[in-house]
């Protein structure tokens, strides 16, 4: 059972197992090798930063300055879709391992080396009405040419055929990942989020942890968690360790990791709807201040009120509007640790977006899933 075909996966349940509640009892064992970000956290903290803009004077420039943002469409200049005038919007998420000290450092296991790598990408289209939305997982490890770009800095970095999608991020930043992205779909990007491994943990326990249900036993040491089948309130550690998870569940695909993603998602929205925040004023501030520290947008988001502006557009979407998909794949026969593009396919998910239009079942139908369906349920 995919994703795909179950749209309601993730929303987290009162059944589904009989085993009891508990407070999971994740492995704490020192984390080695690539994290795995939740790029749709960008979206989340975006709704955080609506209530934390209640405020004035001191909190409001504190925000404020939190904020980081990259002018995207002045490095990438002209040479991009046309924008298209349909009340439809398209945002990049990302979520990106910065690996130069501090937390990321040590949830991307150790390594200090400078560099950001993006492990995570969704296209979220928010439809004409902003009610309904469809977002659009592109696997890190699809194998694409990337085009030629400039980054945020003025520099250009060259075109280079057969290499893997989340290479745009670590060769040019939040510029040539947008540019690859719109080569890919053909689709305008409206505007850019991203999050960090670091933003996101300490975001989830700022919320008090997320409750899912999961239907089988996860156990992944390389992401020090260990479930068993039942309900579980994460903290911000565990939650991290379920969305990079690869080993733990299905056959340890990318893919799979993107179908856990997608309803660990569904789960963090509905129980956002339930947190009181207005009657705590010391856990809103926390929560908008650790949101804005997380977040990194393009220069049309990067301040309070556009970003509060852009959230109010988005906070009646509920998790039982959002149809997510991942873009069609297939194996790559001389890798099988690599994806390609189902181009004819594909093409199906992005024209039915431009035209802010449904994607349709077939678009996603026999297409590579990863074989991790299901494992977080609310049934």
């Amino acid at each position: 059972m995919s994703a795909e075909s179950t749209p309601e996966s993730g929303i987290p349940g009162e059944s589904g197992t009989a085993g009891p509640r508990h407070r999971a009892k994740g492995r704490r064992r020192k984390p080695r090798g690539r994290r795995k970000g939740l790029l749709i956290m960008a979206w989340t903290a975006a709704g955080i930063v609506v209530l934390g803009g209640t405020g004035a004077g001191y909190v409001y420039f504190k925000l404020n300055g939190n904020i980081k943002s990259v002018d995207i469409d002045s490095a990438l200049g002209t040479d991009r879709p046309t924008k298209v005038d349909n009340g439809s919007e398209n945002i990049l998420v990302l979520g990106s391992d910065t690996r130069s000290g501090g937390s990321n450092e040590k949830l991307g296991g150790g390594i200090d080396d400078g560099s950001a790598r993006s492990d995570t990408a969704m296209v979220v289209h928010v439809y004409e009405g902003h009610k309904k939305a469809s977002v659009v997982s592109i696997p890190r490890d699809t194998i694409v040419d990337r085009p030629e770009c400039t980054d945020t800095k003025g520099d250009t970095h060259d075109a280079a055929d057969g290499v893997m999608f989340n290479s745009a991020y670590s060769t040019g930043g939040a510029a040539c990942a947008v540019k690859t992205v719109e080569s890919l779909s053909g689709i305008r990007m409206d505007h850019y989020l991203e999050v960090d491994f670091s933003g996101f943990q300490k975001l989830i326990d700022e919320l008090g942890g997320v409750t899912v249900t999961t239907t089988k036993d996860i156990d992944d040491p390389d992401s020090h968690l260990d479930l068993k089948a039942g309900t579980h309130d994460l903290d911000g550690e565990q939650a991290l360790g379920l969305v990079r998870t690869r080993h733990g569940v299905g056959d340890g695909s990318d893919l799979g990791r993107i179908q856990l993603q997608q309803a660990f998602i569904k789960a963090l929205i509905n129980q956002v709807k339930h947190v009181d925040l207005f009657g705590n004023p010391t856990k809103l501030y926390d929560l908008a201040n650790t949101a804005t520290k997380a977040v990194t947008t393009d220069s049309d988001l990067g301040s309070v009120n556009k970003l509060m502006a852009f959230a109010n557009g988005l906070k009646g979407i509920s998790s039982s509007r959002m149809h997510m998909v991942t873009m069609p794949v297939e194996y790559d026969p001389a890798d099988a640790n690599r994806v390609i593009v189902e181009e004819a396919k594909a093409k199906q998910v992005w024209t039915a977006l431009k035209n802010d239009k449904a994607i349709p079942k077939s678009a996603t139908k026999g297409t590579a899933t990863g074989e991790a369906g299901g494992v977080v349920s609310d049934s």
